[in-house]
């Protein structure tokens, strides 16, 4: 189903002068003194703004008499999704690891060229994006009635060796810990005061990995119901500072730690929300395109309402396409507030 959406003169010409790559393939700016149409990140000299008008997609700019830059190639972009896509498809249906050379013949792309277009489109490469698939299949496996070792060899690992090297990093802790749902694991919390109520903040020795409004110890033992809960105390008072910070002064650049799970394209829509700039909104359209994979409107809803830490993941920065807020877990209030603060109408 092709998704429609308002198309704003004002915020695409600042995407053209920004040449914002994430805006590729939602629109096209057509050259009258020129007759050619563009992609909003084409690297050659901005004309007046006069001049340009935007259409939908290259189909209308033909439409409309224009052809294609050759310098940007405008009509490569929606081949280049279509390819991303496929190989997601490509990677979630094998068993086994797919080397690169075979991912990029199938799509059609050179090896070391879709090795950039993947990663660019989904902020991870091909090859951490299949770890983390099999290490989600590993976490899913652990969960059930299956030993440790059954678990590693269901996922896809050629040895336990193998998990041990990446599949254990990416859980943040180590096999038999997750089997026993989280035991072994410190968790350090404290509620902290905000402009916008109480918040809870909770963080592993690796980093924040629970922030959120109106929950307190009861909800986060029921998160983590094996791991051992320990009040912040001073360990935890800088940190949990810092996001209270973030709250209040949305301007400050805090980066702070995580140490979050999820699936692969949860996680790579969180990267994705973290990707944009303060001050900005994207769709879900948008943010799925992000990610490579565009038809996926609603997962990456779903997604964001899965974001374990609010705040320092900004899922509040997404709407829907025709510009109306969408949900928000702790109330639409919140969600205009961080908005305005931010510099969002």
């Amino acid at each position: 189903m092709t998704q429609t959406f308002l198309l704003d003169p004002a915020m695409a010409w600042a995407a053209f002068e920004a040449r914002d790559r994430h805006s590729d393939g939602r629109f096209v700016g057509a050259v009258k003194t020129t007759g050619i149409y563009c992609k909003p990140s084409c690297p050659a000299r901005h004309p007046k703004r006069e001049h340009v008008t935007f259409y939908r997609d290259p189909a209308e700019a033909r439409a409309a008499g224009y052809r294609a830059c050759l310098r940007c190639k405008p009509d490569e972009v929606g081949r280049d999704r279509i390819a991303v896509a496929r190989a997601v498809a490509l990677l979630e249906a094998a068993e086994d690891m797919l080397a690169l050379d075979d991912l990029a013949a199938q799509v059609g792309y050179a090896p070391h060229h879709f090795h950039r277009l993947f990663k660019r489109a989904t902020g991870v490469t091909p090859a951490a994006y299949a770890r983390g698939l099999r290490a989600r299949r590993a976490a899913l496996a652990l969960t059930g009635d299956t030993s440790v070792t059954e678990a590693i060899y269901e996922a896809g690992y050629s040895a336990p060796s193998r998990f041990y090297e990446d599949g254990a990093k990416r859980l943040g802790m180590s096999p038999s810990a997750w089997k026993r749902g989280g035991a072994g694991v410190t968790i350090r919390w404290t509620i902290a005061d905000t402009s916008l109520g109480a918040m809870l903040v909770a963080a592993t020795d690796k980093g924040l990995c629970r922030v959120s409004f109106d929950e307190d110890e009861t909800a986060l033992r029921a998160r983590f119901p094996e791991a051992e809960i320990l009040p912040g105390g001073a360990a935890l008072a800088t940190l949990a500072a810092q996001v209270v910070a973030s709250v209040e002064s949305p301007d400050r650049d805090q980066d702070l730690p995580l140490d979050v799970q999820g699936t692969a394209f949860q996680e790579a829509i969180w990267q994705a929300l973290r990707a944009i700039p303060l001050g900005e909104t994207r769709s879900y359209a948008e943010l799925a395109a992000m990610v490579g994979n565009p038809a996926a409107v609603r997962a990456a809803g779903t997604a964001c309402g899965a974001n374990p830490v609010s705040i320092v993941v900004p899922c509040h920065r997404v709407q829907r396409g025709d510009g109306t807020l969408g949900g928000y877990a702790y109330g639409i209030d919140r969600k205009v507030v961080l908005r305005k603060r931010e510099g969002v109408p």
